[in-house]
């Protein structure tokens, strides 16, 4: 999603609008960040985190970079499957997600965005990324550097939301994460703007580009065995491999 999708054109007209305000708004609500996230999945959340991540082939052993770690929800799945905290990377764009990560010491931290990763060429066996893509702004660099930064042989691993296929969940969805989600945040949150944040949720979800095209862009960039499983209509799953 290179430009401002319509639904999103209320919080930024420009590229540069749209890093500022993100980064800021992920900052000043990162202390509350999990508490909504665990409400919201009811506390599925991890459990299915770690599902996904060895559906994608992680193993014991391999080298991990979680792209866009945020407070570390699928970087702390990784690391009991990897086996050593000193095997997984966390990167995000946020100085507010990263000082409020709860990870294993250990876990390396560093700030950099997907387009711009701050490891070596081939450092990794496994690159994850969990519910940031709708965010990105120019996705084939970020995927390029997906491919880069894997080593031969190595997997992409992306988790993100997608919109139901039949109208009724569509709505059902939209109620739910307009309506419901904000008003569970001004009860909980203690930072004003999580309300806020959690509609810009549905607004990048409903803003997102397609599965298919998703796929084709992970394609495009040089990755093999590009496929995509589902959860509950609404949880996909995106696994390629690098040739």
């Amino acid at each position: 999603m290179l430009a401002p999708h319509p639904p999103l054109k209320r919080y930024y007209q420009t590229e540069q609008e749209r890093t500022a305000w993100v980064r800021g708004i992920f900052s000043r609500t990162a202390g509350d960040y999990e508490r909504i996230e665990s409400a919201m999945a009811l506390g599925s959340g991890p459990g299915y985190r770690r599902r996904a991540l060895r559906r994608g082939g992680l193993a014991k052993g391999m080298r991990v970079v979680d792209v866009g770690v945020g407070t570390g929800m699928v970087a702390r799945e990784a690391v009991p499957i990897v086996g050593d905290p000193a095997l997984v990377t966390g990167v995000d764009p946020s100085p507010g997600m990263l000082a409020n990560a709860k990870l294993p010491v250990g876990v390396r931290l560093l700030s950099g965005a997907a387009e711009a990763i701050p490891v070596a060429d081939g450092e990794a066996d496994f690159v994850s990324m969990g519910y940031a893509l709708r965010h990105i702004a120019d996705l084939p660099a970020a995927y390029a550097e997906f491919y880069r930064v894997l080593r031969s042989g190595g997997r992409l691993c992306i988790l993100e939301m997608t919109l139901p296929r039949q109208a009724f969940a569509r709505t059902m969805l939209r109620a739910y994460m307009r309506g419901v989600v904000p008003a569970m945040a001004r009860l909980v949150a203690r930072h004003s703007e999580m309300p806020e944040l959690m509609r810009y949720y549905w607004d990048t979800i409903e803003a997102c580009i397609p599965p298919q095209m998703v796929i084709e862009g992970i394609r495009a960039a040089g990755f093999i065995e590009v496929a995509r499983h589902v959860e509950l209509g609404i949880f996909s799953e995106y696994y390629a491999r690098k040739p």
